[in-house]
């Protein structure tokens, strides 16, 4: 296979570069189609995202100016492409696709939406046949060390974010979110960010106050929740079990009484407050409130923390586990560019053994049946023993650096036919 795969992401290119690689998805199929139809490139996928923009190719003869397709389809100067850009081929960009797909090369590490914008890019890639044979065998496989990575290591079962960690601190308060009613007390981008988490996984009514009445109602209506004046802040937050607060106040604006209060209209049933304010919203007092439970962002941010250093843990064992199922891969894939020689050479042998029993049959006269399979099993074992050492060599190198020089060589010698193609490497993908 000749593989190159050349890319930027978040570490290679800001964010304004980033924009302008970007295929927007309705444009994704004119890409491919584009991309195939470049000189030397037999197959190709374009991965685009919003940390990466990557295009793999499989080449017809090993050298093709990948990034001319680039500069030509985006429009960009060649010398500033070559400042943003990596590349990698063969072997290390089985590995680069490997790691991609198992969330190694993410920002954050262990995030799972990586794989299925890899599997989006992968079907339309399908559809419009741009990916058909050794690329399709690649790419089935990255999939299967992706899924066997999840299922091997833990990378991806601890939250990394503010808002993951206050689901899940919620969640082990309360079990199920289902039904829970949320307090939003300010109207800003964290505030709604921990909500939508929170509603995703379960959480019901939402009710927002704010000190601007205007902008309560906006975000009120993007959950089809209920904005109440900021007046009535302490008469109503008792409604919620889940109060999430992030306003400008210079001071607690909940204090101890406030909890207590909240606990008896309640009747004890528990409350949860995310303070993500600085200066906190909330008296760090009200921990002693029965009942009431309060983490404000230093006490979010150290769950984060313990956990993307769990993360990074489990990244190593990752690490290994895809190490491995590269070199099995591109193994299997070296093996396979052996296979049409070795057929190639017994066909080659056999059409001679075939026409030398031909050309002296008139000599035999009658022969009995066993006489005639007698001479067959006699010029198979020449024939054998004739094929043996080009076929172990042939074996041999597949596993090295020099099996295309090998297969030269060999085809020479024997003077074989021009190289067929091998069938695609990889099967079905499913060896776990």
């Amino acid at each position: 296979m000749n593989l190159q795969l050349i890319g930027l992401n978040h570490r290679s290119a800001p964010v304004e570069v980033r924009e302008r690689f970007a295929v927007p998805e309705k444009s994704l199929p004119e890409a491919l189609q584009s991309l195939v139809k470049y000189p030397g490139i037999s197959e190709g996928l374009i991965v685009s995202t919003c940390n990466r923009v990557e295009v793999l190719a499989g080449l017809q003869n090993g050298s093709c100016d990948v990034r001319g397709f680039l500069s030509q389809f985006f429009n960009m100067d060649r010398a500033e492409l070559e400042k943003y850009t990596y590349e990698f081929r063969e072997k290390d960009a089985i590995k680069h696709l490997f790691r991609v797909t198992a969330s190694l090369d993410s920002m954050v590490v262990g995030e799972p939406q990586i794989l299925g914008q890899v599997k989006e890019a992968y079907a339309v890639a399908r559809a419009v046949g741009s990916v058909h044979s050794e690329l399709d065998a690649l790419l089935t496989r990255s999939f299967a060390v992706a899924k066997k990575v999840r299922n091997e290591t833990a990378i991806a079962t601890s939250a990394v974010s503010v808002a993951s960690v206050a689901v899940e601190l919620a969640q082990k308060i309360f079990g199920k979110l289902d039904g829970k009613s949320v307090y939003l007390v300010g109207a800003g981008k964290m505030c709604e960010l921990a909500a939508r988490h929170l509603i995703a996984n379960g959480a019901g009514t939402i009710f927002v106050a704010n000190r601007t009445y205007d902008r309560a109602v906006k975000l009120a209506a993007k959950f089809e929740g209920k904005a109440i004046h900021f007046e009535e802040l302490y008469a109503t937050a008792d409604k919620a079990d889940i109060v999430i607060t992030s306003t400008g106040a210079p001071h607690a604006i909940f204090r101890k009484e406030h909890g207590e209060q909240f606990m008896a209209k309640r009747r004890n049933r528990p409350m949860f407050f995310i303070d993500i304010a600085v200066p906190r919203d909330v008296d760090p007092a009200m921990n002693d409130v029965d009942g009431v439970f309060v983490y404000d962002i230093d006490d979010l941010q150290q769950v984060v923390s313990s956990h993307i250093s769990d993360r990074k843990k489990e990244a190593v064992r990752a690490e290994e586990i895809v190490a491995f199922e590269v070199d099995r891969f591109h193994e299997k894939l070296q093996a396979h560019d052996v296979v049409p020689t070795i057929l190639s050479l017994q066909e080659y042998l056999e059409n001679i053994r075939q026409a030398e029993i031909d050309r002296h049959r008139a000599r035999f006269g009658d022969v009995t049946p066993q006489q005639e399979a007698a001479i067959d099993a006699m010029t198979k074992a020449m024939i054998n023993k004739i094929m043996h050492t080009p076929i172990v060599t042939l074996k041999t190198a597949a596993k090295g650096p020099e099996a295309a020089t090998v297969v030269d060589l060999i085809r020479r010698v024997f003077n074989l036919p021009e190289k067929p193609q091998a069938k695609s490497a990889g099967g079905n993908g499913d060896e776990n």
